[in-house]
């Protein structure tokens, strides 16, 4: 299901720590990416079964858009989200981490946004998005960053995702995802 390439435009700015530095500044404006990159080694160690979309999944996908907030389909397993617990624990100090329930992202509206202290980014965490989209009929492919492989949902799939929604980002988001990968014919 996952299939793993290397994302050229992140290789070639890793090699420059000044335009890495821009790359991050410019993307990801109001969250800490090394902060982001952390939560995903750890859930990478943790053995978390998750999935990254929105801005993030935009981003990795070589579209620059800044972002405040992090997302990510986990899988619906009560083991799966207490080893996003413990990946979580490894990067914040938070007791508030012990809050978050299996049942929070197994019932009828399985979402929650996670707010790290001190940060200025949220963390999206749900196991499905109405009956449409679920963990398990995402489409994804791996994404390496600094070494860290990321699991990511296919352009074409975050195309679909964002097409038919009203948010202006997400038209905004639908024209250069098409524009960079041709869904469509315009």
């Amino acid at each position: 299901m996952f299939e793993r390439r290397r994302c050229s435009r992140v290789a070639r700015i890793e090699r420059s720590p000044a335009l890495w530095c821009l790359f991050v500044s410019t993307i990801l404006v109001s969250m800490d990416f090394d902060k982001v990159l952390s939560l995903i080694r750890e859930m990478n160690r943790a053995g978390v079964d998750y999935i990254t979309f929105g801005a993030l999944a935009l981003n990795l996908h070589g579209i620059v858009r800044a972002t405040t907030d992090a997302d990510f389909f986990i899988k619906p397993d009560r083991d799966n989200i207490e080893r996003l617990k413990q990946a979580l624990r490894n990067v914040w100090n938070d007791p508030q981490i012990d809050e978050i329930t299996p049942d929070d992202l197994l019932g009828d509206y399985p979402s929650i946004t996670y707010g790290p202290p001190e940060e200025g980014f949220a963390i999206d965490l749900m196991t499905r998005l109405g009956e449409m989209y679920t963990f398990e009929k995402l489409p994804s492919e791996v994404i390496e960053v600094e070494g860290i492989p990321i699991r990511v949902v296919t352009a074409a799939k975050l195309y679909e995702m964002k097409r038919h929604t009203v948010r202006l980002k997400d038209k905004a988001d639908c024209l250069a995802l098409n524009e960079k990968f041709h869904f469509e014919e315009s």
